[in-house]
């Protein structure tokens, strides 16, 4: 869907950062570091992820999960200089992997990743941020909070309205709207504490947040080799993450921009980060979710959200004001998006005719549903943690390389 005016894309890029806002923060806030400067690395980070990549690829960049166990470590133990400087190794190591991509060509990276591992993968990706959603919306231990359930359904029934309008505006913002609405709910339930947007300054940072941005990087062989070698492991990830936004678009950003400008984007993007004393930034579910919502995939918005981030981060009060929103008004958003991704990889699988009679698809398959969603993560020494979609995700690839394609009489069991 095209978007020409200019207040719809500023309107459309407001409803991104509120998408992205809650995830983004999450993991400074769990690690220990500064949730202002993690909003600015995620501006910035975006920005330049889309000067690599020709500014066609929808993609906004957030605070990255898979390093939230070798940050705090670090953070704890070290300090932010020495946390700095693992961050920014991490960065170097995505982009030698870039390089990597260039010199071996897309094809013979795409060719570990047919829809066959790539379906189930973004499937996982949805199934596994369920739970998420849930306890957002107020689920825990077999019971809902009966005022975080109301708010929740509230943000649920208006995005289903709204979604379903004809040839209206309000079709393209469902996710703002019922953002407000849920607020509004929140707020007459007695839920919202404005204690913060009180005490909040309107513009600059705070004394804590001064001194991490002017820290000089320390490089420990620590905190470089707990934190770089992660980069290594979030790879798989960011193909699937690119994978699935060119599955919803319907273009395929392994061509074009290629995968090669996607990782040096997320490396630059991750170094830039560093040294602002930021978490390290990838590509976000989050992100597709709201794109397959809205149908809407001008990557001018996406930047727009990025401008809104960076402002976000410096301006005291507007930080403030998001930061009052209730867990369960994203949490309502949240159980959408998340059961959208799963619902794309469905798509991928159809799109591409899997037959599900042969038994090879039905064994990549279904160790990928398993492990993926059953696996938690994997605490390895050296600070390292996989996920289980990573496990996942690795098994997928092997077994798609080593089953032999040949052998695909369908099974008459079915199994």
């Amino acid at each position: 869907m095209k978007t020409n005016n200019t207040q719809t894309k500023l309107i459309l890029g407001l409803q991104h950062v509120l998408a992205m806002f809650g995830a983004t923060v999450l993991v400074p806030f769990l690690t220990g570091l500064n949730p202002s400067i993690a909003l600015l690395s995620a501006g910035i980070g975006t920005l330049i992820f889309h000067y690599c990549t020709k500014k066609i690829v929808p993609v906004f960049l957030g605070s990255s999960f898979a390093f939230i166990g070798a940050l705090t470590l670090i953070l704890k133990e070290e300090g932010i200089a020495n946390v700095k400087g693992g961050v920014i190794a991490a960065g170097v190591v995505y982009v030698l992997m870039s390089g990597m991509v260039r010199y071996f060509g897309v094809e013979k990276i795409k060719s570990f990743f047919p829809p066959i591992v790539v379906g189930p993968i973004i499937m996982v990706i949805g199934l596994r941020l369920s739970p998420v959603a849930l306890s957002m919306s107020g689920y825990k231990d077999g019971n809902f909070d009966p005022k975080s359930l109301i708010v929740a359904l509230v943000v649920i029934a208006t995005m289903i309205t709204v979604s379903i309008l004809e040839k209206s505006f309000f079709r393209l913002v469902p996710i703002l709207i019922s953002v407000v609405l849920g607020y509004i709910t929140a707020v007459a339930l007695g839920m919202v504490n404005f204690t913060s947007l009180e005490e909040a300054s309107w513009f600059g940072f705070s004394d804590l947040a001064k001194k991490d941005l002017l820290t000089i990087p320390v490089f420990s062989m620590t905190a470089v080799f707990g934190i770089a070698p992660i980069a290594l492991v979030v790879f798989i990830e960011h193909i699937g993450d690119i994978a699935t936004n060119g599955a919803v678009v319907g273009k395929d950003f392994f061509k074009n921009p290629g995968i090669t400008r996607t990782l040096l984007g997320d490396g630059l993007a991750t170094i830039v980060a560093g040294f602002i004393g930021g978490p390290a930034v990838t590509t976000y579910g989050e992100n597709t979710g709201v794109l397959a919502v809205t149908k809407v995939y001008d990557p001018a918005i996406l930047r727009i959200a990025a401008v809104y981030a960076i402002l976000l981060g410096i301006v005291g009060k507007f930080g403030a004001v998001l930061q009052t929103i209730p867990t369960p008004v994203m949490g309502g958003v949240s159980i959408i998006l998340f059961g959208m991704i799963a619902a794309v990889g469905v798509r991928t699988v159809v799109s591409a005719e899997i037959d599900f009679s042969h038994s090879r698809n039905l064994i990549i398959a279904s160790l990928i549903f398993v492990l993926g969603i059953a696996i938690g993560e994997v605490n390895i020494p050296g600070s390292i943690t996989l996920s289980g979609l990573t496990i996942a995700a690795f098994i997928g690839v092997f077994l798609n390389k080593i089953l032999p394609a040949d052998q695909l009489d369908p099974d008459p069991e079915g199994l």
